[in-house]
């Protein structure tokens, strides 16, 4: 008898092998890309391929660092279209499968919900209907929650399938540290030790009232819920509706001057001002991410009446630029804007690994 699955699509090192197709005879070799593909610029690194990975380059890390780990990888520079266009196609081929219901999460991955009894084979079948298309691989997890999906393609990856349901998920999990759960980051995984939590089964035989007092009443009881991998069991494929658009600039050489920052700033909110127009939606919030050098990041945020104005979001911008701290050298700046939301949006929360 067929029943409802969520199955999680995620393309393997997918950056990467969009390059390489684009350049075969990268094929095997230790790939990086990042920033403009120069490791004497500031920039991190967007993705890397197994071969790089092999020698700990990972996402995040800053190119030059990168560059250090493997002196004889090919550095490029990112290729958001070309990548989008990749995207699209997979996207497309997932939705052109009989009786499947696609939720997009990124550019590399998605939710797809079908009902069957066999979800290994229709997860076979996705991959090769992907690849035959695309040429390009993908790890997909199977699960009874859309969080269990998500666990389960770590487990699958490269090219492979796995299964974590309501039967298996303390057999696999149980033992591991709560960082390995979509949607506990190092903070909280400090904090939840803090607590005498550090393995998803502690998480998970906790009393979700104990968790209140130290993430409060809505996201306690949630981290309780993650222990257990429970959660949303339904595929939506209500097209996201982003809740703000941010943008930031890494400088070449430390800001130090007082002139210059503000002209930055005020570069940013006319960039992010450009995004917000293009949704319609008034501007509710406003963050202003800040990394002093050599690598401290804070931010400064405020809520603001709802605005569509350019100049008030500026002159709110300016105030926030007002708290940051004199005489420090910046090598970073952001700029985010969050926006009210449509009535039929999609709503709840969903964890994500974002920085902002």
């Amino acid at each position: 008898m067929s029943e409802p699955w969520v199955l999680h699509v995620d393309l393997d090192q997918f950056i990467a092998a969009v390059e390489v197709l684009r350049r075969p005879e990268l094929a095997g070799k230790p790939v990086i890309v990042g920033g403009r593909g120069d490791p004497t610029e500031r920039a991190v690194v967007s993705t890397a391929s197994y071969e790089a990975r092999a020698y700990g380059v990972g996402s995040g890390m800053p190119l030059r660092v990168a560059a250090r780990k493997v002196p004889d990888a090919v550095i490029l520079p990112v290729d958001q279209e070309a990548y989008f266009e990749a995207s699209e196609k997979v996207m497309a081929v997932l939705r052109s499968q009989p009786g499947t219901t696609v939720q997009v999460l990124g550019w590399d991955e998605a939710f797809v919900g079908v009902r069957t009894a066999d979800p290994e084979a229709v997860a076979r079948q996705l991959q090769q209907a992907v690849l035959a298309e695309t040429r390009l691989h993908c790890s997909i997890g199977i699960g009874d929650t859309l969080l269990r999906a998500k666990v389960a393609t770590t487990f699958g990856k490269p090219a492979g399938v796995f299964r974590l349901t309501a039967a298996n998920w303390l057999d696999v999990m149980g033992s591991r540290p709560t960082i390995e759960l979509w949607g506990v980051g190092k903070a909280v995984s400090r904090r939840l030790a803090a607590l005498g939590i550090r393995t998803v089964a502690e998480l998970a035989a906790a009393n979700p009232g104990d968790l209140v007092p130290e993430f409060g009443p809505k996201m306690g009881p949630w981290y309780a819920q993650l222990g257990r991998g429970d959660g949303a069991r339904v595929v939506d494929d209500t097209p996201w509706v982003a809740r703000g658009h941010s943008r930031e600039t890494t400088f070449q050489r430390d800001l130090t001057d007082g002139a210059h920052i503000e002209d930055a700033v005020r570069e940013l909110a006319a960039r992010v001002m450009e995004d917000v127009a293009a949704e319609g939606r008034p501007v509710i919030g406003l963050t202003l991410k800040v990394r002093y050098a050599p690598f401290t990041t804070k931010t400064y945020a405020r809520k603001i009446a709802g605005t569509s104005d350019p100049a008030e979001v500026l002159s709110r911008t300016l105030e926030l630029l007002a708290r940051i701290e004199p005489g420090q050298p910046i090598r970073l700046l952001g700029l985010r804007a969050e926006m009210t939301m449509p009535e039929d949006s999609r709503k709840g929360h969903t964890p994500t690994r974002s920085g902002w």
